[in-house]
């Protein structure tokens, strides 16, 4: 469990290198590499993020099912069922966080993208 965790944190730091690198080369009008970050950091939080998600909700499913179905009288189906939700649910955890960390470092480096008004829904105001 330790080497796993050691790997993750080693491949997240990779990971997040050259985002804070970028913060002394980053050029307000853009810039390639700018652009190039920007674009991997809207891939990242519109398909690959959302897609990881669901990966981990249908492993949180079949765990359930395992679970409850499969393992209605089988203790070792129980437990496997079990497993796969507990796994679920703390990938669940450690993609928000990175999800996080990352959505943090981006916009202390000014690669956040700028949403459009138009996209967000609306606040309801209470009195005039």
């Amino acid at each position: 469990m330790m080497q796993r965790l050691k790997l993750f944190a080693g491949s997240t730091a990779l990971f997040l290198l050259p985002v804070a690198m970028v913060s002394a080369q980053f050029e307000p009008d853009g810039g390639e590499f700018g652009t190039f970050l920007n674009n991997i950091l809207v891939f990242g939080n519109t398909v690959l993020i959302p897609f990881i998600i669901g990966v981990g909700f249908l492993v949180f499913v079949w765990g359930m099912f395992q679970y409850f179905i499969i393992g209605g009288a089988n203790d070792e189906a129980k437990e496997k069922g079990k497993s796969f939700m507990i796994y679920a649910l703390l990938g669940f955890l450690l993609i928000i966080v990175f999800w996080g960390i990352l959505n943090l470092l981006a916009s202390s480096t000014g690669l956040k993208q700028d949403f459009d008004d138009d996209l967000l829904p609306e606040t309801p105001t209470f009195g005039s």
